[in-house]
């Protein structure tokens, strides 16, 4: 009793001599196993998986349309793997560490069971409503953009049987759809600089649209554009390594220019035939379920935006966005196809 109350009083004083609590090391929680994985499948057998990608790179859309197959069923950003705390952070005290690993309670054959009730608990949340849903694949769509390739290493540390799906969009459209998506969802958190931009933008937008003006900081397009190349090189290098043949990466310009043709390559790759979907994928492209809610956020700024627009980086990149971008990311732009060299 006393060894508790003189470290809370240590505490205490720790928080008010320098205004910090003291921080904890995050508990190493073991991965699961493959005899594990054979008993959690017994109980929860659909296939999953889980597609990434950059924010504003065509997750949502790819989500949509995975989902018109009537076997396949994507929940919407559980982010598990993507967001702080993450599904390891519900078992990262040392307290849930123990009592899921102490001995006498015999239940757990004298091992961490953490790996297992973190995967039984993603599982039931992911195939409650596939099975509503008449649904035998299930998967999820988290954004990456927090924790880039890391997400790759939680997933398979619960689950190396799953699927990796990433997409990835052309950087410097990427940047331009992430600040308008700033401007309209996440205004509260702009500085005073981003506002006065945002602001300017929606009174008149032609001098942007011109290259004369720019939608960005210095500061702020060279750390998204850095945001980016960490997200598609860790992201896809984790894949590889990872998951292997269960890894599978696609544009998201190729999924605007044949979205058929890029689909049934994605859920070929799931395990189901893509036969007899043409139609069903045509009309989900047709829709725009964020349109009449971004019109209400913002209709300033809306109405001078078309979503999703290609090449919209040709009317908005000012000279000094293009120098910048191609001196941050324009060898990555070149190893994924984008550009054939600088002169852009």
């Amino acid at each position: 009793m006393l060894n508790r109350v003189t470290n809370r009083l240590g505490r205490a004083w720790r928080v008010l001599v320098t205004g910090q609590a003291e921080t904890r090391a995050r508990r190493e929680i073991p991965a699961i196993t493959d005899e594990e994985v054979a008993e959690v499948r017994q109980v929860f057998g659909m296939p999953k998986f889980f597609m990434f990608g950059h924010a504003r790179s065509g997750t949502t859309l790819l989500a949509r349309l995975v989902r018109v197959h009537p076997e396949v069923h994507c929940n919407w950003q559980a982010h598990f793997f993507s967001r702080p705390p993450m599904l390891s952070g519900l078992a990262d005290a040392p307290e849930v560490g123990d009592w899921l690993a102490r001995r006498s309670n015999r239940w757990n054959r004298g091992r961490d069971l953490t790996p297992v009730a973190l995967r039984a608990m993603a599982d039931y949340i992911l195939e409650r409503d596939a099975r509503s849903a008449g649904k035998r694949v299930v998967g999820d769509k988290s954004p990456n953009v927090l924790t880039n390739g890391r997400a790759i290493h939680e997933m398979q540390r619960l689950y190396p049987d799953g699927k990796v799906i990433y997409i990835v969009r052309d950087g410097r459209d990427t940047l331009i759809s992430h600040r308008f998506q700033n401007f309209i969802d996440a205004a509260h958190t702009l500085l005073p600089v981003d506002l006065q931009i945002r602001d300017d933008f929606a009174t008149d937008p032609r001098p942007y649209f011109a290259g004369k003006k720019s939608i960005f900081t210095e500061t702020a397009i060279r750390r998204m554009a850095e945001g980016w190349v960490t997200n598609v090189v860790e992201t896809d290098a984790a894949g590889r390594e990872l998951y292997g043949a269960n890894y599978y990466v696609l544009k998201y310009e190729a999924l605007i220019d044949q979205p058929y043709e890029t689909m049934a390559g994605v859920w070929r790759f799931l395990g189901v035939s893509p036969n007899g979907l043409e139609a069903a994928v045509r009309a989900e492209m047709e829709e725009n379920p964020d349109a009449d809610w971004q019109q209400q956020k913002a209709s300033d700024l809306v109405s001078a935006l078309e979503k999703g627009k290609r090449g919209s980086w040709r009317e908005l990149f000012t000279a000094r966005d293009k120098a910048v971008f191609k001196e941050v990311a324009g060898e990555t732009l070149k190893t994924w196809g984008y550009e054939d060299g600088n002169d852009w």
